[in-house]
């Protein structure tokens, strides 16, 4: 098997969100979060040591991030971003802040299986087996739908 060669016209471009724009955008998350910044603008500079990629990395990576609406930049008169003051939800929720419907699923299927391992009856451990069950029947698809009504506060009218 022959791998596509990124340059030949008409080819895809190689993939930068994993490699260049993930690691960045999590670097501005810590950092954004973090206590001690207290949600001030900080230096493009600090995010640098932060992601562990070179400097020209970072700058590239924080361009396609504020192009894409994930980070609020300030920039000089040159257009170069400077500092970032702010990042959206769903940077927050890219980088792991905040919670997405298939995380939630995934974790709380962990939790079904864990504490259907650990109980401490017979019973309690079929019953919380047959509650993992028919969460696993339910499927990862509408299982995030579920969760995603729960983290969003949607809790539907009886009938």
């Amino acid at each position: 098997m022959t791998v596509p060669d990124p340059t030949a016209p008409g080819s895809p471009l190689p993939d930068v969100w994993f490699a260049r724009d993930l690691p960045v955008l999590r670097a501005i998350a810590r950092l954004v979060d973090e206590p001690k910044h207290g949600g001030a603008p900080y230096l493009l500079g600090a995010v640098v040591p932060a992601s562990g990629l070179p400097k020209a990395e970072v700058i590239v990576a924080a361009k396609a991030l504020a192009s894409a609406g994930y980070i609020e930049p300030l920039t000089n008169h040159a257009g170069d971003i400077v500092r970032i003051t702010a990042i959206s939800a769903e940077a927050r929720r890219l980088a792991g802040l905040w919670p997405t419907p298939q995380g939630e699923w995934e974790r709380l299927l962990e939790q079904l299986a864990a504490r259907a391992e650990r109980a401490p009856t017979d019973v309690e451990r079929q019953r919380w087996q047959a509650f993992a069950d028919a969460a696993t029947a339910v499927g990862e698809h509408d299982g995030a739908l579920l969760m995603s009504a729960l983290i969003g506060g949607y809790v539907p009218r009886a009938r």
